[in-house]
């Protein structure tokens, strides 16, 4: 059995007074959250199931942290969430009990759990021993944290593309084995602060960037709210790597775009250039903002490739060669293999194909979906991730995008939206801009752009765009047809929806 967060497991021990978490002016060192965490998981151990209400604040770490000791699988909850989809994963996962915080207001679905008010202040305020809290004379002495490997800790929903939203369950093994695959990629340690403003909902946020760091004994400072400021803040004055999605780097890189002499801009290209490790996940950051960032800092983003139910499958090594537009190679323990429509394992480098993964990482199944479990799985156990991607002779992933919606099938060439995306975004007329696939009698289907111009009264012609694609990638690629709007429909993580585009 493993222990999947060791420096938590007394509130005294030696990393006690050392600080695991920061929310604004509210911070827990690792005494307090062993004895919050130990006295909440004391209440929860006969619960069967937790719901969380996920806000971005200290008492979901205390909440889950405390769900992962007692043993009980917790199911983080989006407080964005509609109506409907709550209440079917409540349904779904039918928690007895939700955590949150003492001034959460909770919709009417959550009202018929026992609420258990979780209360970091309280925390912070509480009288301690001299290494941290007091511990709990009613909590036990020793936590399910030593739990089987195979148990599950946290069931995530995923994001419904046919049907409402399923429950991935996570066992222990695969949030370890993720965890422990990124410490030997990144070099990660408990020296190490990792700054970041992501949702706390989904495993980006919750699993890498609150868990990775407690289980490297180290801090995470969690900015509420993501603002250039705050990030130059937080990495200028100690940390030492950034999680984000491609959204927030292209915050970033527009800052950087200010002449050097402006003071914003110089605190925040000082503050990245001293970081150890910017990281980019969720979507594919795009080559432009790469090479904005690099330009103004001398820093290198880097990108790994994950997703639920797999958890982290690839990643740029912190010791390797940084390639902007790959997602790295396959991380310790993972297999990965590209395959046709057909089934055909595909060896050539450079072939695209759909992308299947297999190893610790994988999750154990989708709550009450024997029949969806057994769709995403090939028979010989490889998991069907629905993404398209390429690998080269160095075994470095590129992610062309989703099977459904990214791979555009075009007069019998295989074209990814995601390069011309790329091209598109460094047209100096362009702002954002996603490519689809609509069907077209003559070629199947035809390449559509939707373009947020960069000066709105004055956007780009479509012929110009369509030739500008045509000259840096291939005639066949070019748009056919350009939608203009004034912004591109994204969901928390900052992904764009592309089938609300066509909706």
């Amino acid at each position: 059995m493993t222990l999947l967060l060791p420096a938590l497991q007394s509130p005294t021990g030696p990393t006690a007074s050392r600080e695991a978490v920061r929310f604004g002016d509210l911070s827990l060192t690792y005494g307090r959250l062993a004895g919050a965490s130990a006295a909440l998981a004391a209440r929860i151990a006969d619960a069967g199931r937790v719901a969380v209400w996920a806000t971005p604040t200290p008492e979901t770490v205390i909440a889950v942290v405390a769900a992962l000791r007692a043993g009980v699988p917790a199911v983080p909850l989006n407080p964005r969430t509609g109506e409907s989809e709550l209440a079917h994963i409540l349904a779904d996962s039918e928690p007895t009990v939700v955590l949150a915080g003492p001034d959460d207001v909770l919709p009417p679905a959550l009202e018929r759990l026992r609420r258990v008010a979780v209360d970091a202040r309280a925390e912070t305020e509480a009288p301690a021993s001299p290494g941290g809290v007091a511990p709990d004379p009613e909590a036990p002495t020793t936590m399910a944290d030593e739990a089987a490997p195979e148990a599950p800790a946290l069931i995530v929903y995923t994001s419904g593309t046919t049907g409402p939203p399923k429950g991935a369950v996570l066992p222990r093994r695969a949030i370890a084995a993720s965890l422990d695959a990124l410490e030997d990629a990144w070099g990660w340690t408990g020296d190490d602060v990792l700054v970041h403003a992501l949702p706390l909902f989904h495993v980006h946020g919750l699993i890498l960037g609150v868990l990775g760091p407690l289980r490297r004994g180290g801090s995470v400072r969690h900015l509420g709210k993501f603002a250039p400021e705050g990030v130059a803040r937080e990495l200028g004055s100690g940390g030492t790597m950034l999680f984000g999605v491609p959204t927030m780097y292209h915050r970033l890189a527009e800052v950087l775009d200010a002449p050097a002499g402006t003071a914003e801009r110089d605190a925040l290209a000082g503050a990245l250039a001293g970081a150890r490790l910017l990281v980019s996940g969720s979507a594919a950051l795009p080559v432009h903002d790469h090479e904005r960032i690099a330009a103004a800092t001398g820093r290198r983003v880097i990108e790994r490739y994950g997703m639920t139910e797999t958890l982290m499958n690839t990643g740029i090594r912190a010791d390797g060669a940084p390639r902007p537009g790959t997602v790295g190679p396959a991380l310790a323990g993972v297999e990965l293999r590209l395959v046709e429509d057909d089934g055909t394992v595909l060896d050539a480098a450079g072939a695209i194909g759909e992308i299947q993964v297999r190893g610790p990482n994988l999750f154990t199944g989708y709550l009450n979906r024997p029949d969806a479990t057994a769709a995403a799985h090939t028979a010989d156990g490889w998991f069907r991730t629905g993404d398209v991607g390429t690998v080269d002779e160095d075994g470095y992933v590129t992610i062309v995008g989703r099977k459904a919606t990214d791979l555009i099938k075009s007069g019998g060439y295989k074209i990814g939206a995601g390069e011309i995306e790329n091209v598109l975004l460094a047209h100096p007329g362009v702002r954002e801009a996603a490519v689809t696939g609509e069907e077209d009698p003559d070629l199947g289907e035809r390449v559509v752009a939707w373009v947020v111009a960069a000066d709105p009264d004055s956007p780009p012609p479509a012929e110009e765009l369509a030739g500008h694609v045509a000259a840096q990638l291939a005639p066949h690629k070019r748009p056919r047809t350009v939608h203009y709007l004034d912004a591109l429909p994204r969901n928390d993580l900052g992904k764009i929806m592309k089938r609300s585009l066509h909706a």
